[in-house]
Parts: structure tokens; sequence; C-alpha cells
């Protein structure tokens, strides 16, 4: 089996470059750690480095020995934190938030999550929708929330669940307010706004509805990163559009002003999971209190093919 302080000795030597330098380091005799590689390489029946002029490079065995090295000295420490903590966690979940969800929205979704204590460790991480749908398929998440469904007839099997729906608000700094008066949505036209990303589900129906008034705002701007964006909306740069359950949040943190809600618009909210995990407890906390957020039960979409 493989021994862990060979690949202590194997990691820092990759690390420091020369067997020399991380003998230095960890305090050891040279001889030690070349013996604990050969070891190594023996039990791997691989080269895992290759002499480079004075230093060695890894091989691409070695590269692939030196990434699996990594996850599994992040789980030591793991293991040694929560002996020392005296917690014990039953379960690690990880989550994939899109960037298009407001942090707001996800902190007040995840949040039943927590209701294990200390015993349940959350792991967030965020990023485009398609980049988690591939990690969703290989196990490396739990659960994906998202603004927008997995698309039918596609290569990933999972399961769609509508955590809820919520209509949108128009919000901009006070100062902005007041330079762009008179009755809603017609004080809109050819003003400053800052729209969300291509990518978000609501960036097409936004469009969609400005044209529908003719407003034809002035967009100055589009950001993947919604906490960007409501910078340069503190800042007075443009009007902005939340999720009209978080509007008085929003409003509040951000120093902003709603004027105005766009029922024709709504914007629908999912979590996005695979069978297999389907029924993790720390999940099924997630669906049931998202009535919280929504003032609503949450529906089951179905299985997506």
């Amino acid at each position: 089996m493989i021994n862990y302080k060979h690949l202590y000795y194997f990691q820092a030597v990759a690390t420091h470059g020369t067997v020399a330098r991380a003998a230095e380091h960890l305090h050891v005799t040279a001889q030690a750690i070349s013996m604990q590689l050969q070891v190594l390489e023996a039990q791997l029946g691989e080269e895992l480095f290759q002499k480079k002029g004075r230093g060695l490079e890894l091989t691409e065995a070695g590269k692939t020995v030196l990434r699996y090295a990594a996850q599994i000295f992040d789980l030591g420490n793991e293991l040694e934190q929560a002996v020392r903590r005296g917690v014990f966690p039953a379960e690690t979940l990880r989550i994939g938030i899109c960037d298009m969800i407001a942090k707001t929205m996800a902190f007040r979704l995840l949040q039943p999550a927590q209701a294990a204590g200390l015993g349940m460790r959350l792991i967030c991480k965020e990023g485009r929708f398609d980049n988690l749908m591939t990690e969703l398929t290989a196990h490396k998440l739990d659960l994906v929330i998202a603004d927008q469904v997995l698309p039918p007839g596609g290569a990933i099997r999972g399961y769609t669940h509508l955590l809820g729906s919520s209509t949108l608000t128009v919000m901009g700094h006070p100062d902005l307010c007041r330079a762009w008066t008179g009755p809603f949505p017609q004080r809109l036209k050819n003003a400053p706004f800052l729209l969300p990303g291509q990518d978000a589900a609501i960036h097409s129906q936004l469009s969609s509805w400005f044209e529908a008034n003719a407003l034809r705002p002035i967009a100055v701007g589009e950001f993947d990163d919604g906490a960007l964006l409501k910078s340069f909306a503190r800042a007075g740069t443009g009007f902005i559009v939340a999720p009209t359950v978080l509007a008085d949040i929003v409003c509040e943190e951000n120093g902003l002003e709603a004027i105005g809600t766009i029922d024709a618009i709504v914007e629908h909210f999912y979590a996005v999971s695979v069978e297999r995990r389907e029924h993790h407890p720390a999940v099924r906390r997630i669906l049931d209190g998202a009535s919280a957020v929504f003032g609503r039960t949450p529906q089951h979409a179905g299985q997506t093919a």
C-alpha cells in the first residue's frame, strides 16, 4: 500500500525542485528522501521525476500523483481538525452555485443545510452552468443552484427541482432615481442600465421587455458577477434588476431605491442533483427550506436525460 510519508516526501521534492532542498526543508537526510521516492516509484511502477539541468521535474505520472497527493493531504488536515475539535461530520455537502445567482439568494437557500450544526461541512463552488453540470455528472458536486434547468435530451441525467420564482424589481442609486423621474416603466427610457450577463436566463427576457415598452435604455455594462454589478449600482452608474423577494434586502445593503416591478418577467430558481444524491438529508433541507424564501412549497420538475 502507498505510504502517507512516501507521498509527503514526494510532494516536498516536487515543491522544492531537488532532493537536497526538500531534505533541508524537512530536516532529514537526502538519502532518506531518495529511498522513500524509490519505494514509491516501485510501488506505482512509474518514474515520477526526470532530471532537468540541476533539478528535477515531474513526469506525466508524477503530475497525476501530485494532484492526488494534494487531495489526500487536504483530507488528512480535515480529519486532524475534526478530531481536535471533537466534531465528526457525518457528511460533506458540495454545492455548485451558478455565477448569475445573487449571493444573498444563495445564502438564504443554503442556510437550511446548516441545520445539523457543526456536523455538516458545506463546500460551495461558483461557476458557469455548463462547467458546474460537468462536475455534477462526475459526482464532484452534490447539488447545483441555478437559474435554468438541464436541457432536454442532453448527456446529463439528473433531477431538477423548482425552488421558487420571483418577479423582478428595478432599483437604482437615489441620485439616479431623482435624475430619471416619471411613471414606471417610461422613466427608464434612454436611462443607463446595468445588465446581467448573457448567460443569465433573464438577459434575453429583459431585452424583449425593453423593446416591447419602447424604452431602449443605454446598456452601460453587462456583468456575469452579480456582486460587481451591485458595486457599480452603488456608485450610481445605472439601474439594475433584482428578484422582488430580495428587493428590500438588496436596496438596504447597497443604498438603492426601488422604482418599480416588472411583472411580465419571472425569474426561476432551481436545484439540480444527480439521482444518487437526491435523498441526501442536507439536500432535502435545502429543498424543503425554499418555502421560507419564496413563501411556497418547492416543486419537483422531474428527471432530465
